[in-house]
């Protein structure tokens, strides 16, 4: 199974504009939803953990944290972003983690990434294997409504020395959402010089059912589902959910 890294040629630019604002707002729910219910110097997995703003975020709380993604370039920040993290290369649907951790997230709908159901069943079960018993999980996925919602249109980002251009669509029939950027970045000491990177990343969305199916045949015990749109003031985002399950003291797997 080859490696998700798509991110690799787009990991300073989520570095320097999205990684910080969403660990901000989602730092709250994580607090809310889990922290509360682990011991403070607890294990914590951080699932496709970006470039590492939210583990820096739950290291400074004293928690033991390692960071999973797929991307070299998003784990060679994200170590320079919480040098007191453990974090390791490795895919989603394959990485496997020792000793146990009490706790495990996965936000900013990275798991959107997985564009078969197969792999997003495959990934539970890995999270399940990685977990304690009563070990608590709790991720976020862009559902239908935040795909039509949200993703349409075009923006752009302008700094002295990079613009990011991008454009969002979503296609009902296909359940997929596109993001397509065109980024170019100054090269050199003199300012003359410009790189530019096309890059085109995917998600798909998941119904409810679909995702409530695949925990269950990891072992999951489902607990909630909240809307982050309704369920989690302060933090206001239409067509997210938030599934908080747990690893039951008697496996469910099969």
């Amino acid at each position: 199974m080859s490696r998700y890294s798509d991110y690799d040629t787009f990991a300073w630019v989520y570095d320097a504009h999205w990684g910080s604002g969403f660990t901000n707002s989602v730092l709250p729910v994580v607090d809310r939803l889990v922290l509360h219910e682990i011991p403070p110097n607890a294990r914590i997995l951080d699932l496709c953990c970006g470039t590492g703003q939210l583990a820096a975020a739950l290291v400074k709380r004293g928690y033991r944290v390692t960071g999973v993604d797929g991307s070299k370039e998003m784990i060679r920040i994200a170590r320079r972003n919480a040098p007191g993290a453990t974090f390791l290369v490795a895919d989603a649907r394959s990485f496997r983690l020792s000793p146990a951790v009490d706790a495990a997230l996965s936000t900013y709908d990275s798991l959107n990434h997985l564009m078969d159901h197969e792999d997003l069943t495959t990934v539970f079960r890995n999270v399940h294997a990685s977990l304690s018993v009563g070990g608590w999980f709790l991720f976020d996925l862009n559902m239908e409504e935040g795909y039509t919602t949200r993703w349409h249109g075009e923006s752009s980002l302008v700094e002295d020395d990079h613009v990011v251009a991008y454009r969002s669509s979503y296609s009902p029939a296909e359940k997929v959402g596109r993001m397509e950027f065109t980024i170019f970045r100054r090269a050199g000491t003199e300012g003359n010089d410009w790189k530019r990177t096309n890059l085109v990343l995917t998600q798909r969305a998941y119904s409810e059912i679909e995702v409530r199916s695949s925990l269950e045949r990891a072992g999951f015990d489902v607990v909630r589902v909240f809307d982050g749109g309704r369920d989690l003031e302060p933090f206001r985002n239409v067509g997210r959910a938030f599934f908080l399950v747990r690893k039951p003291a008697i496996s469910g797997r099969r």
